[in-house]
């Protein structure tokens, strides 16, 4: 009886990983980019964003998105942008609700960056055990994104 409940605990995680999988190598369906002039510096609701560009793949500069009140703090980013790539992802504001929340976010923090650096938009993976840091700064990820006309 042991065995087959080992076995069977083997088998549920091969089928969760190869799952996973599956859907990790989808190619990832963006919304068409938002054409938008941006110069200068502009203020949206308690963010902002500064650069040059006309939307598509040629923005430049730096782009603040919106803050994202989650369940344990608000969450904000910043972005770099260079000829329509992101250069750089800052961390503005992290879930700070109490100390466990705050380590939570310093964990997930460099591991979300990375993954935005890579897929260049904010269609990045959640970190596992970060769930509200990831959605937060994935919605301010995106704010950012579309504030850079991207």
């Amino acid at each position: 009886m042991r065995a087959r409940v080992i076995a069977g605990g083997v088998v549920s995680s091969i089928a969760v990983l190869v799952v996973g999988w599956q859907l990790g190598g989808q190619p990832a369906v963006t919304a068409p980019a938002q054409q938008s002039t941006t110069s200068g510096a502009g203020t949206t609701g308690s963010s902002t964003g500064t650069g040059t560009g006309t939307g598509g793949s040629s923005a430049t500069g730096t782009f603040t998105g919106d803050t994202t009140q989650t369940r344990y703090g608000p969450v904000q980013v910043q972005i770099t942008v260079a000829n329509g790539t992101i250069t750089d992802v800052t961390a503005l504001q992290l879930t700070n609700s109490d100390g466990r929340s705050v380590q939570i976010s310093q964990q997930a923090a460099p591991i979300l960056r990375q993954e935005a650096l890579q897929a260049q938009s904010a269609q990045i993976q959640s970190v596992s055990g970060a769930t509200f840091t990831s959605e937060g700064y994935t919605t301010s990820l995106q704010s950012a994104i579309d504030k850079a006309g991207r």
